[in-house]
């Protein structure tokens, strides 16, 4: 019966004989010894060194991460030597450090109830061939400039027909923002109303703050809600108010004017009140610059 030393030593003859079948690939050779690790300590590991090799030369002929072969894309399984042991790690690639430094800036954006899609919009793919757009990225490039300034500039309570934009408009407006630290949040307004109607005594507090002193905030789609008492008088107008009373930039998109808004809420269940309407619309037009959107729809 094989003492526990003959195990031992038949086990060392295996893992040296594995080592240097691996070695005979002379490009593996050169990368294990590359490592200036000692032979002794190098053949208790051969399998997983095949592994970080395969990954090395992975990564030396990348052309990106959308080709990436590596078991996790955009990291190497990387060897460590340390106390004559080796460890293995996933090491960040430089191109998965660069798309994640170009991307960082998108934790500035957050975005309620909409399509994280508009993460994604920005200046280079705004439809510049029409024309109706213009004065809108011109404003922009004002807001822009201006931001820093005492005296924030307004927002836009930007109107106009259904599927021409507007949202991704402001979503790359917001973008570019982000790119500058600035934070904001991008609210589907009708969904809003539903979700706080939903959680009195749960979360409510914490949902209406996070509209309420956002930054930046886009109000988007307002007019397509239900509107009732409650959500005009205990929602919409303290929000405006406390932006107004703090100055902080509110951006709207409707398919309604102005106008159109006001008759909008004014008339709840409980009957026809033109004054806290009024009320509502002097307010947003205290916030904003209006602007207006009639474009072919895009969704088609």
């Amino acid at each position: 019966m094989k003492n526990k030393k003959d195990m031992f030593d038949v086990d060392l003859t295996k893992l040296t004989h594995s080592f240097q079948d691996a070695c005979a690939d002379k490009d593996f050779k050169d990368f294990v010894y590359g490592l200036n690790i000692k032979e002794e300590i190098l053949i208790k590991y051969t399998s997983s060194l095949q592994d970080a090799f395969l990954e090395c030369n992975n990564c030396k002929n990348c052309k990106g991460l959308s080709t990436c072969k590596n078991k996790i894309t955009g990291y190497k399984y990387t060897p460590v030597y340390e106390g004559n042991i080796i460890s293995f790690t996933y090491d960040e690639c430089s191109k998965e450090k660069k798309r994640r430094e170009n991307n960082s800036y998108k934790d500035n954006l957050g975005l309620y109830e909409l399509p994280k899609e508009l993460k994604e919009a920005c200046f280079k793919d705004l439809y510049k061939d029409d024309k109706a757009r213009v004065p809108i990225i011109k404003y922009f490039k004002e807001f822009i400039d201006n931001y820093k300034k005492e005296d924030k500039p307004k927002g836009i309570y930007l109107n106009g027909s259904f599927g021409s934009g507007k949202t991704y408009l402001i979503a790359a407006l917001f973008n570019e923002m982000a790119k500058k630290g600035e934070k904001s949040i991008l609210v589907y307004y009708p969904k809003l109303l539903r979700n706080l109607k939903a959680s009195f005594g749960i979360d409510y507090d914490e949902q209406y703050e996070l509209v309420e002193r956002a930054p930046l905030l886009l109000l988007d789609d307002i007019g397509a809600e239900n509107c009732s008492n409650w959500s005009r008088d205990e929602v919409l107008g303290p929000i405006l108010q406390y932006r107004m009373e703090n100055h902080l930039p509110t951006f709207f998109t409707s398919n309604l004017t102005l106008s159109e808004l006001e008759k909008s809420l004014s008339i709840t269940s409980s009957g026809v009140d033109k004054v806290k309407a009024r009320r509502i619309i002097e307010r947003i037009k205290q916030l904003t610059v209006q602007l207006e959107l009639v474009s072919k729809n895009r969704r088609d």
